[in-house]
């Protein structure tokens, strides 16, 4: 595990902490008992198979979804305040005839000025700003449809880091990229991390890049199955059972 960022752990300025949390829909109990604390700065993986309940979780603890339990957000510097959260859902499918432009999505997003004025001299150099961060400053003239799955993850990271969050929430970020551009992306969600000092929780079923990377990771299968490190993790039996793999790689 990584050291802390604060220094002799985060004690009371966690960014998360999640105890006790089910969720149950329509009569049935997709989540129980989940129980996990994210440090600042730590890289946070949530994995399982399908239909496990990854997503309901992230659903749960950005307030989208009901539940039982008890989650509570801090940052160091901000008692008695919410810490800002970034969020990119599953990468959403764009027309590639679609004319919308990189440039025009952050005006949408993030902007009072209609898209379709285009953007001022003023807001381009934010927009590069933003993209900056992301190492994708070349992409602000696209059009969202023609960009590949790391280039629009780029995009969607460069969104949600406006402003900048304290903790970082990413659903499947590596789906639809391919193996060269996953180990670029977690080599900037890393960067990022340390960075600017926010911490990352992320679901994901690509496992090969997790000890490089994570500092925890959470199983979920409809509960919480195991918690460690990645080597903790991808080497219990407990994911043996689940995924019928062993270390990341099929039996």
């Amino acid at each position: 595990m990584r050291p802390f960022l604060h220094g002799g752990g985060c004690a009371d300025a966690c960014c998360l902490r999640v105890q006790n949390l089910s969720v149950t829909i329509g009569g049935s109990q997709i989540l129980s008992d989940v129980n996990l604390h994210v440090h600042c700065g730590q890289m946070v993986a949530v994995i399982g198979p399908n239909g496990a309940g990854k997503s309901t979780f992230l659903k749960a603890v950005l307030g989208q979804q009901d539940y039982d339990g008890v989650i509570v957000f801090s940052a160091p510097g901000q008692r008695g305040r919410k810490a800002k959260i970034g969020y990119v859902p599953q990468s959403p499918a764009f027309d590639p005839g679609d004319p919308v432009s990189v440039a025009d999505l952050f005006l949408c997003c993030r902007s009072k000025r209609p898209a379709f004025f285009g953007a001022s001299k003023k807001q381009r150099e934010w927009i590069l700003s933003c993209l900056d961060r992301v190492h994708g400053c070349d992409l602000i003239d696209k059009r969202i449809g023609t960009l590949s799955g790391g280039e629009l993850q780029r995009v969607l990271l460069a969104l949600a880091l406006e402003p900048l969050p304290n903790i970082l929430i990413l659903d499947e970020p590596l789906s639809g990229v391919d193996m060269e551009g996953q180990t670029g992306l977690m080599d900037m969600l890393d960067e990022i991390r340390k960075e600017y000092d926010l911490s990352i929780l992320m679901t994901t079923h690509d496992f090969s890049l997790l000890p490089r990377y994570a500092d925890q990771v959470v199983l979920i299968n409809h509960k919480m199955v195991c918690l460690g490190t990645p080597e903790e993790v991808l080497s219990s039996d407990a994911f043996r059972q689940v995924f019928h793999m062993q270390g990341g790689g099929a039996k």
